[in-house]
């Protein structure tokens, strides 16, 4: 058996991992996309480093488009195989992929303008919106807690991951000549301290695992604090400044974890009377499926719910759906707040929104999770005094914030946590995946005082022989 890495290999996104077995059948863990990588984004994404027509099944740990992305394009290349995931996932998958080719298609009209009139060649997208759905005819949705035979030589357990709604730990039984293995994918881990979301679940002993690394360096301020920190934001620009706070905002996690935040904010009457726009049709979709699995919710949500029956809403939210919709609100005075994808600004309708308001020092951009180095949202929070959108350049005049408190992803005692249950000294291999490669190298000193003995930091397109 062997296992490479093919994505989110020393850098943050695009998950993919490629189990091998000896018999020749092969079972990837996730096919996400790389975000955020500069001008070699679409290189990276439209090089998968193995032949898609060649892998058996596919496993999925959640929906999020770098984990996720992929699927279109890998079915489209050739995968005829079945894409495993929980229920919630699959509901997720199926808007999440769709609005992704909607973005390329319209990110690549807008750049084969530019190109046409420079006489280079036109782009086309990874996949469009036919592809999108034609994947959802491979997905298979698996519980939680209930070993499921994918064929003679592999059983998949999902845990929950506690990250968004339907994400899971991969747990895997491994059949070769007569051997089981036992191998875990920690996908992405969410936090022991999650304001919505449950605790991730602690599971059996695993012989190899591969762990996500985002924050294996740094600590999360308290969630807690989050409400007074948007109130804050809310009160200075729009308050004080009369200005717009644009919030970009992933649409699956973040954008509902800010919508309950503003609506405790309601509860405690200290909402300011404003109008809060969230620009994501997504969004709607999103937040419409995540309520639809408030089981997964922690006991906090779960007895809000006995006297607030949509934690997820609040007096002046507007959802906008149309472009046209969101074109106008570029041409209406603040103040009011906008909560837009993409959350690392690189994509979607909220690059639009900081194209036109970046130059206004009225305006507020407050960034509120994880952004990739090269992407638009990191460039913004590295105090950059002018910034490349869409081939313009814009000074920013516009003021930069941001919030630590609402990653979805665990920090490194979180991370150390969901690794408790396990005898380090059992695990014959951890791969470190999913983080910076900086801040990879810092987690793996801690895991070794820790007691993993064998904990490696795999490159791109790596290959490792297991016993």
């Amino acid at each position: 058996m062997k296992i490479s890495f093919h994505g989110a290999a020393r850098t943050v996104t695009g998950s993919k991992h490629l189990i091998t077995l000896t018999n020749g059948k092969k079972y990837l863990l996730d096919c996400g996309m790389f975000q955020g990588l500069g001008k070699d984004t679409d290189m990276y994404n439209r090089n998968f480093g193995f032949e898609p027509s060649e892998i058996t099944h596919m496993i999925l740990s959640h929906a999020h488009i770098d984990h996720s992305g992929l699927i279109p394009k890998l079915v489209k290349d050739g995968f005829a195989g079945k894409v495993f995931c929980t229920p919630a996932t699959k509901e997720l998958s199926a808007v999440m992929l769709e609005d992704s080719a909607g973005i390329q298609e319209n990110e690549v009209k807008y750049e084969n303008k530019r190109r046409a009139q420079e006489g280079i060649p036109y782009l086309k997208p990874l996949y469009d919106t036919i592809d999108a759905m034609n994947a959802m005819d491979s997905f298979v949705a698996v519980d939680y807690n209930e070993w499921y035979t994918i064929d003679e030589h592999i059983q998949l357990l999902y845990t929950d991951a506690g990250h968004i709604i339907g994400s899971a730990a991969v747990h895997l039984r491994i059949t070769e000549n007569g051997v089981t293995k036992r191998l875990t994918f920690s996908g992405d881990v969410g936090r022991y301290r999650d304001v919505i979301l449950k605790s991730p679940a602690t599971f059996d002993q695993a012989d190899y695992i591969i762990i996500e690394s985002t924050y294996g360096n740094s600590l999360h301020e308290n969630a807690l604090t989050t409400p007074d920190q948007i109130l804050h934001w809310i009160e200075k620009a729009c308050l004080q400044k009369k200005g717009k706070l644009i919030i970009p905002a992933f649409s699956l996690g973040r954008t509902q974890e800010i919508l309950y935040a503003l609506n405790q904010l309601e509860l405690e009457r200290r909402l300011p009377d404003l109008n809060y726009f969230v620009d994501s049709p997504l969004s709607l979709e999103a937040t419409a499926i995540v309520k639809r699995y408030p089981q997964y919710f922690n006991k906090t949500i779960q007895k809000v719910l006995q006297s607030d029956s949509d934690p997820f809403d609040f007096k002046g939210l507007k959802f906008i759906k149309t472009v046209d919709e969101s074109k106008m609100l570029n041409f209406r005075n603040g103040p009011f707040v906008i909560i837009s994808a993409s959350g690392m600004a690189d994509a979607g309708r909220v690059k639009h929104h900081i194209s036109n308001n970046i130059e206004n020092s009225r305006n507020t951009i407050l960034l509120t999770g994880y952004c990739e180095p090269h992407s638009l949202g990191a460039k913004l929070m590295d105090g950059r005094k002018e910034v490349n959108i869409y081939g313009v350049l814009h000074e920013v005049n516009a003021e930069i914030g941001s919030i630590r408190s609402m990653s979805a992803h665990g920090d490194y005692e979180d991370l150390c946590q969901f690794l408790a249950c396990q005898n380090p000294k059992a695990v014959e291999k951890l791969f470190i995946v999913h983080g910076e490669y900086e801040v990879q190298r810092e987690f793996k000193k801690r895991l070794i005082k820790k007691g993993f003995l064998e904990v490696e930091v795999p490159e791109l397109h790596s290959e490792v022989g297991l016993s």
